[in-house]
């Protein structure tokens, strides 16, 4: 249980639940032209964002890398982002190209950058994140085999990635009273996402990453709080539904990112949520077993209140 503490309290209330940031390659013969999209917020540490942007992502073809000829970058305020541009000549035609980003080192370590890739009308896509910086596209559409394969694993990471998934995954857990209302508040909880990603493409609402952000780390909040001062409050699978909602809102700013299906993408998603929830139940429950039933069920939440509020403010102060 200790450990559970010092690894919940040790966590960045700085860490981002939504970074994304997308960028598009177009190749002509052995050449070829790179464009970054990276919101403001996520380069507000940096001292030379223009620099670390162009560093970062890096292409090869046939195992020798692009020589950069130009580039270049602006601040966007409209579009709250900075825009890098980056031509590179390639030592042949370029066929197939290989992809590596460092873009999680330079920003947060849970950083997502969407490739597109065209050639001669032929496109393909990439996701780059801590857990695959390197990618390969060879300019064909993708088998549904292929398809499904890396867009329901893209779900999988996106949900098992992220402190504020773990946390509430950790709160929801704390708020069932017994195995069948666990089930219960799963289901609801997938439904909400679902729900999410679902709902807002039928929508003109684009929420801002910081609001989604915000929102997840509310949940958190909201739902400890509710397992202290409320413990015998009915209906917690309605509440735990629309808390899903919110978190689905990042989720549904992935597939619009992407370009994804959200049926594969929250495939993953729910598949990887579920694990997770019955990792965290058989968790607590061999504390229970070792310490009263009453300490981790009144110093987690706690705990997660805390953390839920913090992370809250700070993403709204900044």
């Amino acid at each position: 249980m200790r450990l559970g503490i010092a690894l919940l309290a040790a966590m960045r209330l700085t860490a981002h639940m939504v970074s994304i940031s997308t960028g598009e390659i177009k190749v002509d013969g052995a050449r070829a032209r790179y464009e970054i999209r990276m919101p403001l917020y996520e380069v507000s540490h940096m001292t030379d964002p223009a620099k670390a942007l162009m560093e970062a992502v890096r292409f090869k073809t046939g195992g020798a890398e692009g020589k950069r000829l130009e580039g270049g970058c602006r601040k966007v305020e409209a579009e709250s982002a900075w825009i890098c541009e980056s031509v590179y000549e390639f030592s042949a035609p370029v066929d197939s190209l290989e992809a590596t980003s460092a873009l999680h080192q330079v920003t947060v370590p849970n950083h997502v950058h969407m490739l597109r890739a065209v050639r001669e009308g032929f496109t393909d896509q990439a996701v780059l994140d801590i857990s695959f910086p390197t990618a390969q596209i060879r300019f064909r559409p993708p088998g549904l085999a292929e398809k499904i394969g890396q867009q329901t694993s893209a779900g999988a990471l996106r949900a098992a990635g992220g402190a504020a998934q773990w946390l509430f995954v950790l709160a929801l857990v704390l708020a069932a009273r017994s195995r069948s209302e666990l089930l219960k508040l799963t289901g609801m909880f997938l439904l909400g996402e679902a729900i999410a990603c679902v709902v807002l493409p039928m929508t003109a609402w684009q929420p801002a990453p910081r609001f989604v952000e915000a929102a997840a780390a509310l949940t958190i909040a909201y739902l400890a709080v509710e397992v202290l001062l409320l413990p015998g409050a009915g209906q917690r699978w309605l509440v735990v539904a629309v808390l899903g909602v919110f978190h689905g809102l990042y989720f549904a700013l992935f597939v619009q990112s992407s370009g994804f299906s959200e049926g594969w993408v929250l495939l993953g998603v729910a598949a990887a949520e579920i694990v997770l929830i019955a990792a965290v139940a058989a968790v607590l429950s061999r504390i229970a077993r070792v310490v009263p039933a009453v300490v981790p069920a009144r110093v987690a939440p706690a705990l997660l209140m805390v953390v839920g509020l913090g992370w809250f403010f700070a993403r709204i102060a900044s």
